[in-house]
């Protein structure tokens, strides 16, 4: 699976090239077009669909329901990925969604929180309300970075989540009221616009 982007970072479009066989998942009300004998399975319960390629392989035009960038993520399988819940545009059937992984189990307690965590290889393709912006952290670099703004970060990094304002409103599903704090080695993806002000 390739990822070619266009229109970025504005209104950003994926296009996923498929090999014989090849298959992606993703929310099925964002494929914008596909070649001809791509199929489509019927979507599951949380709304998201498998597109796969005839014999003679093919392509998906995938594009994020609201405007922003497309970022493919390459997973090596060396390193997993922690990445915001609403930011995964698409996936291969080579990238596994870890609803288990107990660091995030530990960040976030029993509550399903706003990140999610990805391993395995292959192109994990992101979504972001905003270009896509990074932060390069050496070894014992420390940045905060408001959960809002949070895309993806691999497991290299030290991650410390704590509340602004301890005697403020906090949420664990949306990040309000809390911060992040990474410790590198490693890279913060971030995007540049707000998730939650971009959607009104």
């Amino acid at each position: 699976m390739r990822v070619h982007t266009r229109h970025t970072p504005g209104f950003g479009v994926a296009r996923v090239m498929l090999a014989p066989g090849e298959a992606v998942q993703s929310a099925a009300e964002t494929l914008l077009a596909s070649s001809f004998g791509v199929a489509e399975s019927n979507p599951r319960k949380n709304g998201r669909a498998v597109f796969t390629a005839p014999a003679e392989g093919g392509w998906v035009d995938l594009a994020p329901l609201g405007p922003g960038d497309v970022y493919p993520l390459e997973l090596t399988g060396s390193t997993g990925w922690s990445v915001h819940r609403e930011a995964v545009l698409a996936r291969p059937t080579t990238v596994r969604l870890d609803q288990t992984w107990a660091p995030l189990q530990q960040l976030f307690g029993a509550d399903s929180g706003f990140l999610e965590h990805y391993s395995g290889t292959g192109p994990l393709v992101l979504a972001a309300p905003g270009p896509v912006d990074s932060f390069e952290l050496s070894r014992g670099e420390l940045v905060t970075v408001r959960p809002d703004y949070v895309l993806a970060y691999p497991d290299t990094l030290q991650c410390r989540l704590r509340a602004v304002d301890p005697s403020g409103p906090q949420s664990l599903r949306t990040g309000e009221g809390l911060v992040l704090d990474f410790a590198g080695p490693g890279t913060v993806l971030v995007q540049t616009r707000n998730r939650r002000v971009s959607r009104g």
